[in-house]
C-alpha cells in the first residue's frame, strides 16, 4: 500500500503582551484580511525559538526574545483549492509552537513583511470580539493559555545539532 505520508506544516507564533494588550498582525490571506499572532513557518536551520524570533521581527519590526513555551498546538482546516470549480479542497494541518517573551520597540529601519498590512495592540475583549477575522482559532487559544499562566521552559523543545550542520 502506497499511502502518501502525512506532513503537517510546522509553524511558530509569538504571544506578545504589554499592559494587558496583545501585539497582533493584520495580514492578507487567501480568505481575505485576517488577524493573527506574529507567526509563520519554521525555516530550515533554525530552532523553533529562533524561528519565532525571526517571524516576530519580520512581521512586526520588533525584536522578540522567547522566554517560555506557551504550548504546542495541532490544528487542521480545509479551503477550496485555487480557482477550482470542481470542488477540490486543500487540507492543511499545522503544528504550532507558541512562545511568550520580551519585545522591543519597532525598528524604524525595517519594514513589515510582505502581506502584513499593519500591527495592532488589542485587549482580550477586542480579540474575542474579532473571532470572525482570526486567521486561525489558535490565535485566541494561545492568548487564553498565556493568560491562564501556561509557561514551559524553553528547554522542553530540544533542537538537535544536526539542524545547524
Amino acid at each position: 500500500m502506497n499511502t502518501p505520508r502525512w506532513k503537517p506544516s510546522v509553524t511558530v507564533a509569538a504571544v506578545i503582551e504589554k499592559d494587558g494588550r496583545f501585539l497582533l498582525v493584520e495580514e492578507h490571506t487567501p480568505e481575505g484580511l485576517r488577524l493573527n499572532n506574529p507567526a509563520g513557518h519554521l525555516d530550515p536551520g533554525e530552532s523553533p525559538a529562533e524561528g519565532c524570533a525571526r517571524e516576530a521581527l519580520e512581521e512586526t519590526t520588533c525584536r522578540f526574545e522567547p522566554k517560555a513555551l506557551v504550548g504546542i498546538y495541532l490544528s487542521r482546516f480545509q479551503r477550496p483549492l485555487g480557482d477550482s470549480t470542481v470542488g477540490e479542497i486543500e487540507d492543511v494541518t499545522y503544528v504550532r509552537f507558541a512562545f511568550c517573551g520580551d519585545v522591543g520597540a519597532p525598528d524604524p529601519a525595517l519594514s513589515l513583511d510582505t502581506g502584513i498590512v499593519r500591527t495592532l495592540w488589542l485587549s482580550l475583549d477586542e480579540i474575542r470580539a474579532s473571532v470572525d477575522r482570526h486567521r486561525s482559532p489558535l490565535l485566541l487559544r494561545c492568548v487564553e493559555d498565556y493568560l491562564a499562566g501556561k509557561r514551559y521552559p524553553l528547554e522542553v523543545v530540544v533542537t538537535d545539532g544536526t539542524v545547524w550542520d
